[in-house]
């Protein structure tokens, strides 16, 4: 389909495009001389909208990158494939010394209704604020967006770096009591409320080198790197008395906010110890909440291979 836009239209369409992205819009005639730049071209130390006599696009890069600008933007106007970005640092044009700032630029020709070129279109992209983007979706991919802790991924993948290694750990899963209740009556903004209230708690209550993460939409974890079963239960145990005695008294509005956990140590395969210390949520959260659940002794026997070959025995579950 056939996308006519109108001089207006177009220039409604690039104030989003610089609005939305940080790009500065160019736009280059045949011989590759800027005819019009949007505004935000003050960031490379140059109004190219207020100038009466506009420079050639090479002209915007250091006198070491002009000719390679320049073969860039010729290749774009005949209507070759680019490659994609040319990267350049950019020419102040104060003569002052000092780290430059780079830029990328992606250019496409414009073809009239007979067929020749009358131009092109631009883009220049600052450096650090493409790094800086990659930089977001990579932590976006790594964290959770409700609480700010790193999500279930970056958890499993801190917990093999941990198995890796020649030191005691232990693992342990929360979960605020009754939170599907809080969901259906309060809504999805309370219990993202609480949730988030609950994750700063726990951040407060971890000793350096422990990991917290969200592990799915009502489970917290933590990897407590260096701490064995017992303290670990120990250290729990607290956190779940604790969180009880913050909580503000039962009302008619609001109800009593406690939290159960579920202890396991890590071992055998991070799948398998996620599974133990959620089953021990599972029985805490069953025998009333407010309550810290543990594998019992002799909870399952492993080959050498270290693949569990049975089961729990039992799990006991104590109140916080």
């Amino acid at each position: 389909m056939k996308m006519g836009l109108s001089d207006i239209e177009g220039r409604v369409l690039h104030g989003l495009v610089e609005e939305a992205s940080g790009d500065i819009v160019l736009r280059l005639d045949e011989h590759g001389f800027i005819v019009h730049a949007s505004k935000n071209s003050v960031n490379i130390g140059r109004d190219l909208s207020a100038m009466l006599v506009m420079p050639h696009i090479a002209d915007l890069a250091h006198r070491d990158f002009r000719e390679g600008l320049g073969d860039f933007a010729t290749r774009a106007l005949g209507g070759e494939d680019t490659g994609g970005w040319f990267e350049f640092p950019v020419d102040r044009g104060d003569g002052e010394d000092g780290e430059p700032d780079w830029y990328a630029c992606s250019l496409r020709c414009v073809v009239s209704a007979d067929g020749s070129t009358t131009g092109a279109l631009g883009l220049l992209r600052s450096i650090q604020h493409k790094r800086a983007l990659e930089g977001e979706l990579h932590s976006r991919a790594i964290t959770d967006p409700t609480t700010g802790l790193a999500n279930r991924q970056a958890f499993c993948a801190a917990m093999r770096r941990e198995m890796s290694r020649a030191q005691e750990n232990s693992v342990v899963v929360f979960c605020i009591d009754g939170m599907r209740a809080l969901f259906l009556q309060y809504g999805q903004r309370t219990a993202d409320e609480i949730l988030w209230g609950f994750a700063r708690f726990l951040e407060g209550m971890a000793m350096p080198g422990h990991i917290v993460a969200q592990i799915d939409g009502e489970r917290l974890a933590v990897l407590l790197t260096g701490m064995g079963a017992a303290p670990a239960r120990e250290w729990a145990q607290d956190v779940v008395k604790t969180f009880a005695s913050l909580a503000l008294p039962a009302t008619s509005r609001a109800p009593r906010l406690t939290a159960s956990a579920g202890v396991a140590r890590l071992e055998c395969t991070v799948d398998w110890t996620l599974r133990q210390a959620e089953l021990c949520l599972v029985m805490a959260r069953a025998g009333g909440g407010a309550q810290v659940g543990r594998c019992g002794v002799g909870e399952y026997r492993a080959s050498r291979t270290g693949i569990p070959l049975g089961g729990p025995i039992g799990v006991v579950a104590q109140r916080g």
